[in-house]
């Protein structure tokens, strides 16, 4: 895939990929589009959650059919709000596979409006519903006397979030958050050798930076890590001639090591590889915690 075709792919909310052969080995960057946390209802919980969500790199929908819970005032984080009726909701955003779902609403009814419309279409990837043990066993005992399947309802995380003992609105939605994430991170590589690389966020600036192919620019791509680093396989950094970079791959002093090397790649189509080694004493220095390595691609790119 070429640098506009990745721009285009990116645009359009499609996931996409770049590969990388060095020594033998391919290394793949995968692109994929936020994914789309939908908070069914409005209420305490749900600020601080949509707040969280948002931080953690969803796009946040939030629905409730009261206009004073469903407004952006209330939810200025929210990618959208919803004001209608949890099942007119539900049926216009046509739940996805790639979804993951809260209900949080205000009550057993609307609860059981909810599950009856998620259950039964696709099953999103994360589907978790708020309330006590016994709300919970009582709301599951009704549906599945109308006849929704046992392994539906035993695939929801009910109560939501982890049990980290929990007390107050943000510490819920701390605790929802996290199993949030527990939920995403399930498959990804843990080694860092891994071909696919660990980082998968879009940054449109820097991507855009890419596709204008005839500006002379370097491109700096992570491609392993060991021990502790700044960050991970996949993040990404663009420098061109005017000294001006978009993105990042750590900063401080391994991040400046490798700019020297990435300027006078610049307009070339020259590449190579660096090892960055941050367990010596300029790391302890500049007070990094970091004390790991990283392979760090530079690719020539225009001119």
């Amino acid at each position: 895939m070429t640098c506009n075709e990745l721009y285009q792919a990116v645009l359009n909310g499609k996931s996409a990929a770049m590969t990388w052969e060095v020594d033998g080995i391919a290394y793949i960057r995968n692109f994929r589009s936020k994914e789309r946390l939908i908070l069914l209802g409005g209420g305490h919980i749900a600020q601080p959650l949509c707040r969280y969500g948002a931080d953690l790199g969803f796009a946040v929908t939030v629905v409730d059919d009261r206009p004073s819970f469903a407004n952006h005032a209330r939810f200025p984080e929210a990618a959208e709000v919803v004001c209608d009726a949890f099942p007119k909701a539900l049926s216009d955003l046509r739940i996805h596979e790639s979804d993951y779902v809260a209900v949080i609403t205000r009550g057993h009814r609307c609860d059981a409006d909810c599950l009856r419309n998620i259950l039964s279409g696709t099953f999103p990837k994360y589907l978790g519903m708020i309330g006590s043990r016994r709300r919970v066993m009582g709301l599951f005992q009704l549906l599945k006397d109308e006849g929704i399947p046992c392994e539906l309802l035993e695939k929801i995380h009910a109560p939501i979030g982890l049990d980290i003992n929990a007390l107050t609105t943000q510490e819920i939605a701390m605790s929802i958050a996290a199993e949030l994430i527990q939920c995403r991170r399930k498959d990804t590589p843990r080694r860092s050798g891994s071909t696919v690389l660990v980082e998968e966020d879009i940054d449109l600036p820097l991507i855009e930076s890419l596709s204008h192919s005839d500006e002379p620019k370097a491109l700096l791509v992570v491609l392993e890590t060991s021990g502790s680093t700044p960050v991970k396989s996949g993040a990404m950094m663009v420098v061109d001639h005017n000294f001006q970079s978009i993105g990042t791959i750590g900063g401080g002093c391994s991040e400046h090591s490798v700019l020297m090397e990435a300027y006078r790649l610049i307009g070339t189509t020259q590449s190579r590889c660096v090892l960055v080694d941050m367990s010596n004493d300029v790391a302890e220095e500049e007070g990094m915690v970091c004390g790991g390595q990283m392979k760090v691609l530079i690719q020539g790119i225009g001119g």
